[in-house]
């Protein structure tokens, strides 16, 4: 029998071989390195594993199962409550996270996930490819595990997000139907009485869904069910509720009878602001922006804006400032309701006033008349002039707020009014290396120069750029015939070619 090839010993157990068909990368998933866990909650009547983690779903467990089938499959298996709370809370908190670093519109999602709108955005970040590989970093970093998939719709995002294959998925525009044509039916969030019809009558993926009539559709699974197809291909709008990053302070005003005066206007104006001062001065803040939304009654909005220099909270002169934009506002056929919010407020505490109140010192606090001056011209025409630590005249001053402090100017003469960038002069006559210039010519007319002061050298700042290590300006302070007094200078000390051009320009006028 041994010569034909054939024995009659004992096989080995089945059990306890093991199969060298497929590598261990692709039959068994990777375990991560901590114990495996499983979360159970409440399912209408009974306990059902509402989580599992990679290593729990090798083992068997997977959401869904009972509760006590689960633990009685893997009794060493680590079994916690869940916490929906909890976790909508931290969901909460990555959304603001999102806010504020990535897209003002973010929101949770009705499950486990987060939608973000990169709409006007997404070139911030490189590119929606480019975001996406960023949040899955982020999450790993995090110590999360995440599916990131941009779509043009946030139900084609939302089911790509879950069951589609890669964990990075970005849909080219207008490729939605094919993109989602292989995934269950399930990934619509439908409904469970849906999705039992859609198992009835033979409906598994969504591409089983797309060649049907939406009559019959409806009547087969239900109106709910064709509006999440739709939704998901873009057919009907599914507009992300923002969250917003901070609790901003308002007050609401609805009208019995429309209004369209302007002293109607006012008396609401000054009735929102009564009740935002009292809620300001409730949380300590003060206001250094308004923003008031009238709602006419064809459903348009028009909003008007101010901005203060200061926080503040003190309802007349918040007032006086409001009623400036009322001639922007166009009632049409009357106002219905107000809106008034402080997107930007600050903390505001009290101010001691003893030594004002016993006379030893009057405080001017300019902020209330520079607010109504910006309300009229805007608030870009009003700034104060600063100095800045720099040697070369136009990088020393600098625009500033116009109620901030102005700092200590330095003890050398400048004109009143400096150029932006200097002027270039021509038909100069000037004796080298360091007399002031004679004649020059400027903007089409020529100056005889009676007497001059100068020069005064500056040097680049060769720690900015290479093209300053060697440069030279030589100032003088020059005046004309008829009494002008004027700023100009030479490049280059008249002596090394390398540092300047010996051209003349003008920097400014004294008077």
């Amino acid at each position: 029998m041994r010569e034909l090839g054939r024995r009659s010993e004992a096989a080995s157990h089945p059990y306890k071989t093991t199969s060298p068909a497929a590598p261990e990368s692709v039959l068994v998933p990777k375990l991560p390195d901590r114990a495996p866990i499983a979360l159970i909650g409440k399912v209408g009547r009974r306990e059902e594993v509402i989580a599992a983690c990679a290593g729990a779903r090798a083992l068997g467990v997977h959401p869904g199962m009972a509760a006590t089938h689960a633990r009685a499959l893997v009794s060493d298996l680590d079994f916690r409550p869940a916490e929906p709370e909890a976790d909508l809370a931290l969901l909460d908190r990555l959304v603001v996270l999102a806010v504020r670093r990535w897209s003002p519109v973010a929101a949770v999602t009705p499950s486990d996930g987060i939608w973000i709108d990169l709409s006007g955005c997404a070139h911030l970040h490189g590119g929606e490819e480019q975001f996406g590989r960023r949040l899955l970093v982020f999450c790993q970093r995090a110590g999360f595990t995440a599916r990131v998939a941009i779509a043009d719709t946030a139900g084609a995002a939302h089911a790509l997000a879950r069951y589609g294959r890669n964990a990075l998925i970005c849909v080219e525009r207008g490729a939605i139907a094919a993109a989602i044509a292989p995934l269950p039916v399930v990934a619509l969030r439908l409904a469970p009485s849906a999705i039992s019809a859609c198992r009835r009558f033979g409906f598994e993926t969504i591409a089983d869904l797309l060649p049907v009539a939406r009559g019959p559709l409806a009547r087969r699974l239900g109106l709910p069910a064709v509006t999440r197809l739709d939704q998901a291909l873009g057919a009907v709008a599914e507009p992300i509720t923002p969250r917003a990053d901070i609790d901003v302070p308002s007050v609401e005003r609805r009208l019995l009878e429309p209004i369209g005066s302007a002293d109607a206007i006012e008396q609401v104006m000054g009735d929102l602001l009564d009740d935002l001062g009292d809620l300001l001065r409730e949380q300590g803040l003060g206001a250094r922006s308004l923003r008031l939304t009238a709602l006419r009654v064809d459903g348009t909005e028009q909003i008007v804006a101010i901005g203060t220099s200061r926080p503040t909270r003190e309802v007349a002169h918040l007032l006086r400032l409001l009623k400036l934009r009322i001639e922007r506002i166009d009632p049409g056929m009357g106002i219905e309701q107000f809106l008034l919010l402080a997107p930007h407020t600050e903390p505001l505490d009290a101010v001691g006033l003893g030594a004002v109140l016993a006379g030893d010192c009057v405080v001017r606090d300019p902020a209330r008349l520079i607010d109504v001056i910006a309300g009229r011209i805007g608030p870009r025409a009003i700034f104060r002039a600063v100095p800045v630590e720099s040697h070369v005249p136009e990088r020393a001053v600098a625009r500033t707020s116009p109620i901030g402090t102005p700092g200590n100017w330095p003890a050398w003469a400048r004109p009143i009014r400096l150029f932006a960038r200097p002027e270039p002069l021509s038909g100069v006559i000037a004796l080298l290396p360091d007399q002031p210039p004679r004649r020059f010519e400027w903007r089409g007319r020529a100056y005889r120069i009676v007497a001059g002061d100068g020069p005064e050298r500056v040097h680049g700042e060769w720690w900015r750029r290479d093209a300053e290590v060697w440069a030279v300006r030589d100032y003088y302070r020059v005046e004309d015939e008829e009494g002008g007094r004027y700023w100009v200078f030479r490049r280059g000390d008249g002596i090394e070619h390398g540092t300047g051009d010996l051209s003349w320009w003008i920097h400014g006028v004294f008077g």
